[in-house]
């Protein structure tokens, strides 16, 4: 039996491990779900265990812990592949909004709906069954394989890099592969090539020392609320560019050929739209909404909050207003820069009734590789291969921070080969995967392996 055998063959197996993952609630930003984090992580230790891999183990960090293994058969002189992924997913809030339970794993047609389904449980696991398939019908794969499965990467990977660095003996490998990402659709396999990066902050304008009477006080004393929104609106111009001074200065632009191979994505704006809900794009007008929306930065609040927010009426004048802020950056942006730059131009903005305090929650550097690279060509073919029509190579608006990290500190390039689709709804509620790109996945990743050990 050939490995793809053996893959048709335990589909129904693998599904409901998958659906075993799914249910555990690996919720990294809320500390009550601590226990179900690490629950996760010994359950992949365990399926690596069981997929073949002499060594896997569970690693602590000052945070959730790291899951590492590795099998290395194929001997010094073969390539070493570094396999990364996460296991900790977003919270499913709000859940009125889901049609089934979030970690009741659901299957409807094709399509599996739980939290992590795609984002990124679904995804990491196609990786275990390649190899064990490898496993179960050649004894071993045929390269040297290392896993790194973090749980905090929808917290900003705050503890990823110390890992990294502290272990960059261990995690040596020729390149690194990540599937944490979509393709363009069920029938049209893509290859991101860039991620943007992240710079993600809360924004406190705060007034008087103690919430007041607005009958009282209202237009006699600046309303911190008023003050954080007139600022707020201050950060675009009219067409939509960021109006931080220097936001741009850094900005690696597009050349022709890169306009021209983004311009060769299918794109219907309609449909877009839909998925979308909106009825008009937004932003700057002298780029497509492909380029806005995957290759130039942004910047947007994506909570803001102050004084009475329960039902009914309160008339307050509150002390402090908050806003939750992130910006989406590009190569060669730096986080911390374009924090400053933040900082510096909110304290120049603001009232002289308001103080204004930017806090730095965290960040991750964009990152753009190569993409005429063996690896990379590697991957081209294994999508051919399995999805019948060559991949096309496109940038994401999303942002994967270990890429830069790996760049930096292993010095080594990272191939994103993603299974989901545009549609999944990440971070968002009636998360699902499609089932078939679930299984192509899985052969896909069969494909690339046998390739990159020629």
């Amino acid at each position: 039996m050939d490995p793809f055998d053996y893959v048709r063959a335990n589909q129904s197996r693998f599904l409901a491990e998958l659906l075993d993952l799914l249910r555990i609630p690996s919720i990294s930003t809320q500390p009550e779900h601590k226990p179900d984090v690490e629950r996760a992580a010994a359950w992949l230790r365990d399926q690596l265990l069981a997929a073949g891999f002499p060594h896997a183990d569970i690693l602590p960090t000052a945070g959730h812990p790291v899951v590492y293994a590795e099998w290395l058969p194929a001997g010094p002189h073969a390539p070493t592949i570094l396999i990364y992924g996460h296991y900790d997913v977003q919270p499913p809030d709000p859940l009125d909004e889901w049609r089934t339970p979030p970690f009741e794993p659901t299957i409807v047609g094709d399509d599996l709906f739980a939290r992590g389904a795609s984002d990124d449980k679904g995804q990491l696991y196609t990786h275990l069954k390649a190899i064990e398939a490898f496993q179960a019908t050649a004894g071993a794969p045929p390269v040297n394989v290392k896993c790194i499965f973090e749980g905090e990467e929808e917290i900003g990977s705050p503890n990823l890099e110390l890992f990294v660095r502290q272990h960059a003996e261990l995690l040596a490998a020729d390149v690194a592969v990540i599937s944490d990402a979509d393709i363009l659709s069920k029938d049209l396999p893509s290859i991101v090539y860039a991620l943007r990066g992240m710079a993600y902050v809360e924004v406190e304008v705060t007034g008087p020392d103690h919430d007041l009477h607005s009958g009282i006080y209202g237009g006699a004393v600046l309303n911190p609320n008023n003050a954080l929104c007139a600022m707020i609106a201050r950060l675009h111009d009219t067409p939509g560019h960021v109006a931080i001074p220097g936001f741009y200065d850094q900005v690696r632009d597009l050349d022709p050929d890169e306009r021209a191979e983004l311009a060769r994505i299918p794109f219907d704006r309609a449909a877009w739209l839909r998925e979308a809900g909106v009825e008009t794009d937004w932003g700057e007008p002298d780029y497509t909404i492909v380029e806005r929306a995957t290759a130039r930065p942004t910047l947007d609040v994506n909570g803001i909050w102050g004084g009475y927010t329960q039902p009914g009426a309160k008339t307050v004048l509150p002390g402090r207003a908050c806003a939750k802020i992130s910006m989406r950056l590009v190569p060669d942006q730096e986080p911390a820069q374009i924090v400053q730059m933040l900082r510096d131009y909110l304290a120049h903005i603001a009232p002289p009734a308001v103080t204004v305090q930017v806090r730095d929650l965290h960040s991750g550097r964009p990152a753009i590789v190569g993409r005429d690279s063996p690896a990379m060509q590697a991957a081209r073919r294994a999508y051919a291969a399995v999805f019948g029509q060559e991949p096309v190579f496109v940038r994401s608006g999303g942002s994967i921070p270990v890429v830069a990290t790996f760049q930096q500190v292993l010095g080594i390039e990272t191939i994103l080969m993603g299974f989901g689709l545009p549609d999944d709804r990440l971070h968002s509620p009636n998360e699902k995967f499609h089932l078939p790109n679930f299984y192509k996945g899985i052969e896909t990743l069969i494909h690339f392996l046998r390739l990159l050990s020629v």
